[in-house]
């Protein structure tokens, strides 16, 4: 439900205040979850990769996303997610040195293909300056889950989240700051819901399952999984905007699914 959310809250405040807040609100719902278990600092070690979690997944992919959805439909954004469980795969391979099989990689390929395809026949395949925020946000948004994923081996996943989004609080409060004396604000109770879901939900509560899920299982096989998030993403926004929903939803999920029925079986290599 992130981009509908961010559509909704995008009603009431511009991209930079929506970003900015996003991060403010979740900043301080995490240092308040830090200070309650008394989490100790993370080693010097560990700020590198929390510095890259920040950067991709705290900072550049909500503004990047919010600035695309201004002029982008929820269905051709969705091109982003469609791309992302393969360049997070490819990253943590790179990174770890973890190589899945290639029975893997033939399936997410052809996962991430297929709904690359759909979203981008739903939009007519058009290139604007959306793309170039979506692809940008990608290419963090992969990097930040990569990392997080290989930190959340040896740290408790939900800290690695609220770390990540305390470390990028100063800048998202800078943010903040400068854009609502810039951009025009119309607070209604829509967007104010938005913008707590994607503060509350998006960029913490969310990310503390989605950490966890793949220190279990791995990031390769728990970035797959992600391939389903477009066809979601299509469904809440025909419940919640009113986008229209073609035929092909259904057999596009049918074959995506079955992709990651297999991403999940693979043998690593």
């Amino acid at each position: 439900m992130s981009f509908p959310a961010t559509v909704a809250a995008l009603g009431g405040f511009g991209p930079w205040t929506t970003s900015g807040l996003r991060g403010v609100l979740a900043a301080a719902l995490a240092a308040t979850a830090l200070l309650a278990f008394r989490v100790p600092l993370p080693q010097r070690r560990d700020w590198p990769g929390l510095a890259v979690v920040s950067l991709g997944c705290v900072l550049g992919f909500p503004l990047l996303t919010a600035l695309a959805l201004q002029t982008s439909s929820t269905a051709h954004s969705a091109v982003v997610i469609g791309a992302l469980p393969m360049a997070t795969a490819t990253i943590a391979a790179l990174r770890t040195g973890r190589h899945p099989s290639p029975v893997f990689w033939a399936a997410a390929g052809a996962g991430g293909a297929i709904v690359v395809a759909f979203a981008l026949t739903q939009s007519h395949g058009r290139p604007t300056l959306a793309d170039l925020y979506l692809l940008i946000a990608l290419l963090g948004c992969a990097a930040g889950y990569a990392e997080g994923g290989r930190l959340s081996a040896h740290l408790p996943s939900w800290t690695v989240i609220a770390w990540a989004v305390v470390l990028g609080a100063p800048l998202n409060l800078l943010i903040s700051g400068v854009a609502l004396a810039h951009e025009p604000v119309h607070v209604t109770f829509t967007a104010l819901l938005g913008l707590i879901y994607i503060a509350a939900i998006s960029q913490f509560g969310g990310f503390v399952l989605w950490y966890r899920g793949m220190s279990l299982i791995g990031v390769a096989k728990a970035s797959q999984l992600q391939l389903a998030q477009p066809l979601l993403t299509l469904v809440w926004a025909v419940l919640l905007l009113g986008e229209h929903l073609t035929p092909a939803v259904p057999l596009t999920a049918l074959a995506v699914l079955a992709c990651i029925v297999v991403t999940q079986r693979a043998r690593a290599a």
